[in-house]
């Protein structure tokens, strides 16, 4: 009997993420919030549903998505960019209803290392580190990864990932041209496309449920010097950074995630 995992969110990493699975023996039941992608996902040998999270419901059929699977992977994004009123967790508890009455026992939820604040002191934030109440009251990102990994019968790892980086997706890009550039001095915590798949695979693999990991590269470069870097290899515009307040920043340690995955991730940034 085939291994089959639920991908809720077969978006920039989600779907690279189901090729990866397929090819390695999983049957792969995948989300969309577009109709138009269901096609796509189809081609791809994913079996494709339309699922959306709202406030008071979930839209689609979710019981028929989680059928059948042991293993879910959350990968979809909060949107509190885009909307800061948004009710994250109001979402996510209807998804654990969902849960509730379905046989899913392991969850591996994507999460990111925003969930830590930056500071002038550039503290450095572990898998181990305990947020205080307040921080998780005033943080839905905090909130989210508390709210699954306590989950009664289910073992939930979180992984964090730093800023996404891959298929032709780099800030530096972004950041081209722009001038007065908070934070030179800030720590990089990036990630490529290929290790986050790689992580993932590891602790699916290894079975390593109910922890937190971290996923970020290690790049010995301040913020300014790496994107000047960056800028001049891409043949762009060199952005220009601001000094004229103390930087903040955060820097990110996935020391005991290499450790207990035995993994050593290749730089690709």
């Amino acid at each position: 009997m085939k291994k089959q995992v639920s991908i809720l969110g077969c978006g920039w990493l989600g779907l690279p993420l189901a090729r990866h699975l397929l090819q390695n023996g999983w049957e792969v039941k995948g989300s969309t919030t577009s109709p138009e992608k269901i096609k796509a996902l189809e081609i791809e040998g994913i079996d494709p549903f339309v699922i959306e999270l709202l406030e008071d419901e979930i839209v689609g059929d979710v019981y028929s998505f989680l059928e059948n699977s042991d293993l879910l992977i959350i990968d979809i994004p909060p949107g509190l960019r885009r909307d800061p009123n948004s009710d994250f967790i109001a979402k996510l508890k209807k998804l654990t209803e969902a849960i509730s009455e379905s046989k899913i026992n392991k969850i591996l939820y994507v999460s990111s290392t925003g969930v830590f604040q930056d500071h002038e002191s550039i503290p450095t934030y572990t898998e181990h580190y305990k947020f205080t109440p307040i921080e998780v009251e005033n943080s839905q990102l905090v909130h989210a990864e508390e709210l699954l990994i306590n989950l009664k019968k289910v073992q939930s790892s979180v992984i964090r990932f730093g800023g996404l980086i891959g298929n032709d997706r780099h800030p530096v890009k972004y950041l081209s041209g722009k001038t007065g550039i908070k934070n030179p001095e800030a720590p990089i915590n990036l990630i490529h496309l290929d290790n986050c798949i790689l992580l993932i695979s590891e602790i699916i693999q290894q079975e390593k449920f109910g922890m937190v990991f971290h996923g970020v590269e290690d790049i010995k470069l301040s913020k300014e010097d790496y994107y000047t870097q960056k800028a001049k290899e891409f043949n762009l515009p060199i952005p220009e950074f601001g000094h004229e307040t103390t930087s903040k920043g955060k820097h990110i340690s996935m020391a005991w995630t290499s450790r207990i995955l035995e993994v050593n991730l290749e730089k690709k940034l």
